[in-house]
């Protein structure tokens, strides 16, 4: 009888608290797709948007909360899930409309995550060059890029370019201009290939006589900054991600004044999570912990889905064709009974559209409880990662909540016509 009072006992607080819940979702919750939409935040000196990847109205998600920062000019730069030279031709792509450079930055930008290589993203492109197109001059949006290389073709292209070959006299470097040239390669840092071969020789030629190339350079500070990230890619890198990034961004800040000038970060939400899961310490969180911005200066809205697919996987012949690709719509987006995040329930309970937004850091919150709803993964046949925020609360994690309902699978680039 005992036993049974407690479970009883326990069933009802677990109703009372996620009612609670729910009546505060209810009061904190914005239709992000109405017209009317406004950010409800404007303190913040860097704010990040993450999801999972592959789905189609992650991107529409995203260019909304752009429209709604852009509106006010709360952010001026943009920093997208990907390398300072790829981000550096986006750029371009912006300035001038090339969709033809367009859909080959999509493809490239894609290589570190395949489920972004798609119609939706190049299609967000297309909408961020209209929305900046829009904006006052002193509020366009500047891309910039702080993560790994991701491949080595757009690189090479910018170094190139901060290079006078009239003053610099070199045949490693003409082994990069031919390379690039040709355009046959996969440009892959991932493996021993041609192109690192080529561009290791190149990083070797510059170091061992930096003064025969110092005077044909005409910047030597983004420059030195592409050397500084080729060299990672020359070594066992895998491990040194979130590390690099953070690197990039503080070699980055001077240089962009991003202390003064807020950003807006597209990036898988790992990277950003203001608190470690055990003792994983993500960018957000490293800029917390070494004192760069005050926590509440850092926000973190994140991206859930229910009834929605994701793309899953992309398939090519031999030859390296594009044939099929396939899409997952239960296991894959955080909303299905063997892989599900801990209280997703209560966000479909009080969405009032497809994308809703739920404020998750009000003073009077119920998700400062330590109990981590929206960051425990509930898995039924894998490990979970509970025992590693065990204890924590949701607002030690992030700032804000989307729900993403009815969206389809992205659509691999290829299908592009």
């Amino acid at each position: 009888m005992t036993k049974f009072l407690a479970i009883a006992a326990l069933f009802i607080a677990l109703n009372v608290s996620a009612q609670s819940k729910q009546d505060y979702l209810k009061n904190n919750r914005f239709d992000l797709v109405s017209p009317g939409f406004s950010f409800p935040d404007n303190s913040f000196k860097i704010i990040g948007f993450g999801a999972y990847h592959g789905s189609a109205k992650t991107e529409t998600t995203e260019i909304a909360l752009l429209q709604s920062l852009t509106r006010t000019g709360a952010i001026s730069y943009y920093l997208p899930e990907t390398d300072f030279a790829i981000a550096h031709y986006f750029n371009s792509y912006l300035a001038s409309g090339d969709t033809v450079l367009l859909k080959d930055l999509v493809t490239h930008y894609g290589v570190r995550v395949p489920q972004d290589k798609t119609v939706e993203t190049y299609n967000k492109w297309k909408a961020l060059k209209q929305l900046n197109g829009q904006l006052p001059a002193e509020d366009k949006l500047t891309v910039v890029g702080i993560d790994l290389i991701v491949t080595y073709k757009y690189t090479c292209k910018l170094l190139l370019e901060l290079i006078d070959r009239q003053v610099v006299e070199s045949p490693a470097l003409a082994r990069v201009a031919d390379m690039l040239a040709a355009d046959t390669t996969d440009y892959s840092p991932y493996y021993d290939s041609d192109s690192k071969a080529i561009l290791r020789a190149f990083v070797a030629a510059y170091e061992a006589a930096p003064d025969g190339f110092s005077k044909g350079i005409n910047d030597p500070f983004i420059f030195n900054h592409l050397i500084g990230n080729l060299k990672v890619t020359f070594e066992v890198f895998s491990s040194k991600r979130e590390e690099t990034i953070y690197d990039n961004y503080i070699d980055l800040s001077a240089r962009y004044n991003f202390k003064n000038k807020r950003q807006f970060l597209r990036f898988g939400f790992f990277h950003l999570e203001k608190e470690r899961e055990g003792g994983n310490a993500s960018f957000f969180t490293m800029l917390i912990e070494n004192g760069i911005y005050a926590r509440e200066d850092v926000i973190s809205t994140i991206g859930y889905l229910t009834k929605s697919r994701v793309l899953w996987g992309v398939e090519y012949d031999d030859n390296k064709e594009y044939k099929t690709h396939t899409t997952e719509g239960g296991f894959g987006i955080g909303d299905y009974r063997k892989e599900y995040f801990l209280g997703i329930k209560n966000l479909k309970k009080t969405r009032t559209s497809d994308i809703t937004l739920f404020k998750l850091n009000s003073r009077d919150t119920p998700y400062a409880n330590g109990i981590p709803d929206l960051i425990e993964v509930v898995m039924k046949d894998e490990p979970s990662n509970g025992e590693d925020v065990k204890g924590k609360s949701t607002t030690a994690f992030i700032d804000y909540a989307v729900l993403i309902a009815n969206s389809k699978a992205s659509t691999p680039i290829e299908e592009m016509r």
